[in-house]
Order: C-alpha cells, then sequence, then structure tokens
C-alpha cells in the first residue's frame, strides 16, 4: 500500500514546515481508529512523510515522541516511504528494538523489518518482543523468518523460564513444537 492511498486529507498541513506539523497532528485529526489498521494521526503522518526526505524523516523520529515514532516507524510498511528511506529506515528499527517499549517493538517489526534486518537482529528482535511482551503475532514475517537458531534461542528461553518455575508465553509454543 502507498501512503498516497491511505484515506486522510492533510490539506491543512501543507504550507507549513514538516517539523511544525508533524508534531500537532493528533491535536488537529485525534487518535480515532480508520478500520485499516491505522489511527487518523498515523495515517496523517504517514502521508506526510511521503514528502520528506531521509534526512527530515530521521529528524523527526530523532527528536519525536512515542507516538510520533511509532507513526514513523509504521510508515515504514508503505511502498513509497520504503522507497524514499532505501536501507537508513535500518536505523530507526534497530533504536525501536533497544527500547522497552511494546508500542515501538510493535511498530518496528513489520514488512520493512522481516526485508531488510540481518537474521541475527530479527532473532533478537523476537526474543525482545517475547521478554517485554509483545504478542509474537505483531511480528511480520516470523514464521517464514523462524530459522533452527531462532527457534533454539527460544527453546532456551522457554528452559530457563521452567526452570524458575515461571510460565512461557502461549504464543511461543508453535516455535518449540517443531
Amino acid at each position: 500500500m502507498k501512503s498516497t492511498q491511505l484515506p486522510v486529507d492533510v490539506a491543512a498541513f501543507q504550507d507549513r514546515p514538516l517539523a511544525e506539523v508533524f508534531p500537532a497532528v493528533t491535536r488537529t485529526v485525534g487518535k480515532g481508529a480508520l478500520g485499516n489498521g491505522w489511527t487518523a494521526d498515523e495515517a496523517v503522518r504517514a502521508t506526510l512523510l511521503a514528502g520528506a526526505s531521509k534526512a527530515e524523516i530521521a529528524e523527526l523520529y530523532r527528536f519525536g515522541d512515542t507516538n510520533e515514532k511509532s507513526a514513523i516507524l509504521k510508515a515504514l510498511r508503505l511502498e513509497d516511504i520504503q522507497q524514499l528511506v532505501g536501507k537508513d529506515g535500518i536505523a530507526l528499527v534497530e533504536d525501536a528494538i533497544r527500547t522497552n517499549d511494546q508500542r515501538l517493538l510493535a511498530a518496528a517489526l513489520g514488512p520493512y523489518a522481516t526485508k531488510h534486518l540481518p537474521s541475527a537482529t530479527f532473532r533478537q528482535a523476537v526474543l525482545k518482543c517475547v521478554f517485554a511482551g509483545v504478542p509474537l503475532a505483531a511480528v511480520d514475517g516470523l514464521p517464514e523468518r523462524a530459522d533452527d537458531e531462532l527457534r533454539r534461542m527460544m527453546a532456551d528461553f522457554a528452559a530457563e523460564r521452567r526452570a524458575a518455575g515461571r510460565s512461557v508465553p502461549e504464543d511461543l509454543q508453535p516455535y518449540l513444537e517443531r
């Protein structure tokens, strides 16, 4: 999907600098669900990014709050944003993976991460999701990218949890049974 296909009107933001309007989006359009997996503020932000440069996107992410960062990470799912950032979006995804914020982790592990993250980084990101309580269903492409090493890491994690008398997350089970 291209960001230009998102059902939003960005006319109110067109004549002002992106760094000025990007943080103000929620106050203008709210956070209402659009019924397509996007909220109004996320969709407007993604549409605004389509006209940005790689450097602008990096700056918006660097100085953004969690909602702004999450919208940028989610926008990486869109074809035109992927084409715009190329592999430079990896730095944003890696930054989100280093956080303990469930929203950023889930937003970071969309199709862009599936396509561009090296295997070792992808594996670590999946385990970070398990540790942080992010449902594995949020990780795009996980069944296809789950290799023997990731399954071994998951099995080790599950064994440690059991040894400590703790439960193993249910969404880990399918990967332990292979």
